[in-house]
């Protein structure tokens, strides 16, 4: 039997802009994402027949097909079924820490743990790129988070180019348990309101995506620049989240507004909203001010910072088959 622990590092995003729709449906892109420590742990367990088992220790993550981390499992299965009949099925047991449907790709960053994890469990030896080619069918994030640390996504989400690796930014994450935001809803409402803005042409569209290269989130991160980076941080769902969600803009504002936050942004589709703020004891600062000032159990706050990691073994165990 073998075994593989993994971390699946939360993502945040630093610049979301939304150009186009596309002909697949999906629109086209132009994003800066950034790896941080907030991460899952994934266990895999090699199994003697060929089933996928899963496990979570969060009441509200399925055990079923429905979770992309075992869809993940489904993929490989399919994909390299030889390896399959060599090795065995898997099981699977998410220890969360990432909050659910929170904008941070926790179940994103799940799959992408599976396929890295399984890629090593059969000995598959794939190549970074093959890895982030499967991820893509998966979702828009997947292939981001097998890689981590800050790139440009465009197209979809899933087409990257690495930038330079931040130094450490501390960041302060804040969400409401029980509040939950449709990623599909932000998107199509999104359309709805804004679709007469989208760009029309290849050219224009293709012009676009490249300024997001030169533009001046990118100069801020290159400089290594936390206030200049917390200055440009942009989301446009937040055209339509923040309206349709007063908590989330109370909650936005309000950390923007506190002593020590270089900036304050809705990460992804929302719900969380992030702080910069320029180390770890501010971050406490800030921590314990909106615990004071919001005295709601259902609030839940956290403290991370960047990280240059994506998916990445925290340990490995080989036991004796038989």
């Amino acid at each position: 039997m073998r075994s593989y622990r993994l971390i699946a590092p939360a993502k945040i995003n630093l610049y979301l802009e939304i150009i186009a729709d596309r002909p697949d449906g999906y629109h086209e892109l132009a994003m800066i994402l950034q790896s941080i420590e907030l991460a899952d742990q994934i266990d895999l367990h090699s199994l003697s027949g060929d089933n996928i088992i899963i496990h979570c220790d969060h009441p509200q993550v399925p055990a079923d097909q429905s979770n992309l981390a075992y869809r993940a499992a489904e993929l490989m299965a399919r994909q390299f079924p030889a390896a399959l009949g060599k090795y065995g099925g898997v099981e699977i047991t998410i220890q969360k820490h990432i909050p659910v449907a929170a904008g941070l790709a926790g179940g994103s960053t799940d799959a992408a743990a599976v396929l890295v994890g399984m890629d090593l469990l059969w000995d598959l030896g794939l190549t970074q790129s093959e890895l982030q080619e499967l991820a893509a069918t998966l979702g828009s994030d997947v292939p981001f988070c097998i890689v981590g640390g800050t790139a440009i996504a465009t197209s979809r989400g899933e087409q990257l180019s690495p930038l330079p690796n931040l130094d450490p930014l501390y960041i302060v994450l804040a969400k409401y348990r029980s509040l939950e935001v449709s990623t599909a809803w932000a998107y199509k409402t999104y359309r709805q309101q804004f679709g007469s803005t989208y760009l029309q042409d290849t050219h224009s569209l293709a012009d676009r995506a490249n300024a997001v290269h030169s533009g001046a989130m990118v100069k801020a991160i290159v400089s290594q620049d936390p206030t200049a980076i917390a200055q440009q941080l942009h989301n446009d769902l937040e055209r339509v989240v923040l309206p349709a969600h007063p908590q989330v803009s109370q909650l936005r504002e309000l950390l923007a507004t506190q002593p020590g936050v270089l900036g304050a942004m809705m990460s992804g589709s929302g719900p969380t909203v992030l702080a910069i703020v320029p180390s770890p004891q501010q971050a406490a600062a800030v921590k314990l001010q909106i615990q004071q000032l919001i005295r709601d159990q259902d609030l839940e706050l956290f403290i991370t910072q960047t990280t240059v990691q994506g998916i990445h073994l925290a340990s490995t165990t080989h036991y004796p088959s038989g």
